[in-house]
């Protein structure tokens, strides 16, 4: 399999606790000096279901029958049942020249989740559907459930359920993610306010600096593949990039603070187009603060290296997957000082546009200019 790929670090310093996860940057691409490959068609598609899914357990009350019949059933009694879908194509969503594939399976199914825990839900079960061509033997797959596995039993969701075909243009994986609410806990897009605050979780921009690194590098072992990069200066943001988490912890923190968010999403396409996603289904405007940007060191010191502006980056980088949300102005004392969250903005009228309000005090409109896959 004719795939370059450059040596990056073994080990991940993970940034969150409880969080020692032992998915390591060890070099999982599918070139291998000493290649085992075992043809997938020498299972068959049962057989190969059969292998791949032998160490999913069934642990969620609410998963009545998982893999093995014609459909899954689910139980979730007195709830509602909150469901998403997203696809992952090689080429577009993902390189393979970096990108492990035990990381890139955990990070499948990270983005999935976080869309449920976007709408204030428990991640419960996933589907896995995946399409290969003949250029990934057996041991590429295992790399790649290792890593679905190990998220499934981080997360606590059941894989249910899924398929898997044949493809003409590399790997393509479809994951839908299941979660489960009461009706009052759901928060959508468009329940924000005027005068609503405007928080997140975490920092942003660290991803799309990850990436960035990633693909210099890339280019630098294209034309000298003896070179192997030291990356240990950009551990917390590769990490950010190549395996993400869902950010499951804040349904429980705003629980215990008494607070429900009036709206909610994750921000995968960049902050700037999802405050805009808030603000267009809330019919509100907003007032977005640079100095109040939650950005790591790290970031800054490679936004330098790079000769990019941290603040461009912090606001219109994607592949965060924290949280953005909106919570009443009365809340303002239950959140203020919690290190898990960050006030950046406030919601106004719609009227007065969405801006970012800048360290000199001028306002300037925000655009979304995130992540488009329709134009990769």
């Amino acid at each position: 399999m004719q795939v370059c790929t450059f040596a990056i670090p073994k080990f991940i310093k993970l940034k969150h606790a409880n969080k020692a996860i032992a998915l390591f940057l060890t070099i999982a691409m599918i070139e291998d000096k000493n290649p085992q490959r075992t043809s997938i068609s020498q299972l068959g598609e049962f057989g190969l279901i059969d292998h791949l899914t032998k160490n999913f357990q069934i642990t969620q009350a609410s998963t009545i029958k998982g893999i093995g019949d014609d459909a899954a059933v689910l139980d979730f009694k007195d709830k509602k049942a909150v469901i998403s879908t997203d696809l992952l194509i090689e080429g577009v969503h993902f390189d393979l020249a970096y990108m492990p594939l035990k990381h890139l399976g955990y990070k499948a199914v990270v983005v999935n989740l976080s869309d449920i825990c976007a709408m204030n839900a428990k991640p419960t079960q996933i589907t896995v559907s995946i399409a290969v061509s003949n250029r990934f033997p057996l041991e590429a797959l295992e790399e790649l459930f290792e890593g679905i596995t190990h998220a499934a039993n981080e997360y606590k969701v059941d894989v249910i359920g899924g398929d898997t075909t044949s493809s003409q243009k590399g790997l393509i994986i479809s994951i839908t993610a299941i979660g489960e609410a009461d009706e009052n806990e759901i928060v959508y897009r468009n329940g924000a306010k005027q005068t609503d605050l405007l928080v997140v979780t975490g920092d942003i921009g660290a991803a799309y600096m990850g990436l960035q690194v990633l693909e210099r590098e890339k280019q630098v072992f294209q034309v000298n593949p003896n070179s192997q990069p030291d990356l240990d200066a950009y551990t917390y943001i590769i990490e950010r990039q190549l395996k993400p988490e869902a950010r499951k912890d804040v349904r429980t923190l705003l629980h215990a603070l008494e607070i429900k968010p009036t709206s909610m999403i994750d921000i995968s396409d960049g902050l700037s187009s999802e405050i805009i996603h808030l603000c267009k289904q809330s019919k509100v405007g907003c007032n977005l603060y640079e100095d109040k940007l939650p950005i790591d060191p790290q970031f800054i010191n490679v936004c330098e290296e790079f000769n990019i502006d941290s603040t461009t980056v912090a606001i219109n980088g994607g592949e965060d997957y924290e949280l953005l949300f909106t919570i009443p102005i009365e809340d303002f004392d239950k959140i203020k000082g919690n290190p898990n969250f960050t006030i950046i903005g406030h919601m106004t009228q719609e009227s007065e546009g969405i801006h970012l309000v800048t360290r000199a005090n001028t306002q300037i409109p925000l655009k979304a200019r995130g992540w488009d896959a329709l134009n990769q």
